[in-house]
């Protein structure tokens, strides 16, 4: 895929430093800024993840094993579809 982006100065600066003291060209720094990008994103949706199962809010409370498929059922004591 080919890409096309505008840089402010600050970032169009910040992109020649790193082509400096890497050797890198555009493109693979790209690719490594996304790579870590999407790295650090996963990591932080399965921390929070493995936080929330690891609280006690999960499991604390009881109710019909049904009850994501027939809420409306429980809330509005309607018969569900």
């Amino acid at each position: 895929m080919r890409i096309s982006a505008r840089l402010d100065d600050d970032r169009a600066e910040k992109l020649k430093q790193l082509q400096a003291s890497t050797g890198l060209g555009t493109g693979e720094i790209v690719e490594r800024g996304i790579d870590l990008l999407h790295r650090t994103q996963t990591e932080r949706s399965r921390a929070k993840i493995d936080d929330l199962l690891s609280s006690d809010i999960v499991g604390c409370a009881e109710g019909p094993e049904d009850l994501a498929e027939n809420y409306k059922r429980y809330l509005f004591g309607s018969r569900p579809a």
